[in-house]
């Protein structure tokens, strides 16, 4: 016996979860975590002062480009008036921070995030060094990422995007605007879109996200996006995937 399987979980009051594929075999117990969320659940965010305790690095990115007056005034007008943004914001902080570049993350690259309507709960815009192009393409050639065929399709005016592939579900996409450039403290700099799709394989992102997204005028959830990524690190068996912040009632 070995077949591929669907575990779904289900309860009254929570919203529904599922991992494919599960390999059944005599040989061993397949294990599966999930997490359900209240339906009712809703995002809890650490003040200001408690991120700078509890994790630097997010805070010193967060920071990047502006004080710390000015990065606590970001923070909180997102934590106030666009929640969802925010934990957008906090789930591409946090996934990118795990990812190793040949050199240093993606985290270490930025020089300024854009606090404008462009922020918004599936992506953000921000300029990064432009050595961060290669490296990412150097990633790809060891098997990190993969490129996206015709970025432009769905990040216009985009120069070239490279999605991870180190998870099933929730990986992060960095696009790169290449022609987009401005120099920041004496650095290069490039505009950068990161964001997290739920699917990796191209056609499964197109018919159930894209197209969806498009027809009821939808952005992907940050806190499917949650979800995706916590079930998909646990089952690859890698630190838990833990932004800075709760989803509760």
């Amino acid at each position: 016996l070995q077949d591929n399987c669907t575990v779904l979980a289900s309860g009254d009051g929570y919203v529904d979860a599922g991992f494919t594929p599960v390999k059944l075999s005599l040989k061993a117990v397949a294990m599966v975590d999930l997490m359900l969320l209240e339906d009712k659940a809703d995002f809890k965010f650490q003040t200001w002062d408690a991120l700078k305790s509890s994790d630097a690095v997010i805070s010193d990115f967060i920071s990047v480009g502006s004080t710390d007056v000015g990065a606590k005034a970001h923070y909180d007008n997102l934590r106030q008036t666009k929640p969802a943004a925010l934990a957008s914001l906090l789930n591409l902080a946090t996934a990118m921070k795990t990812i190793q570049l040949p050199n240093k993350t993606p985290l270490d690259y930025f020089e300024e995030i854009l606090w404008d309507e462009s922020l918004a709960q599936d992506r953000f815009f921000g300029y990064a060094d432009k050595s961060i192009v290669d490296q990412v393409r150097r990633a790809a050639m060891e098997g990190e990422f993969a490129p996206e065929p015709s970025p432009g399709l769905f990040h216009p005016d985009a120069t070239s995007s490279f999605k991870q592939i180190q998870f099933g579900e929730a990986n992060v996409q960095l696009t790169f605007h290449e022609n987009d450039r401005k120099k920041i403290g004496g650095v290069d700099c490039i505009k950068v879109e990161p964001d997290i799709d739920y699917f990796k394989d191209l056609g499964a992102h197109t018919l159930l996200e894209v197209i969806p997204n498009s027809i009821t005028h939808g952005l992907t959830d940050p806190k499917k996006v949650y979800v995706l990524r916590w079930i998909a690190g646990r089952h690859a068996g890698v630190p838990e995937f833990a932004p800075t912040y709760t989803i509760g009632v």
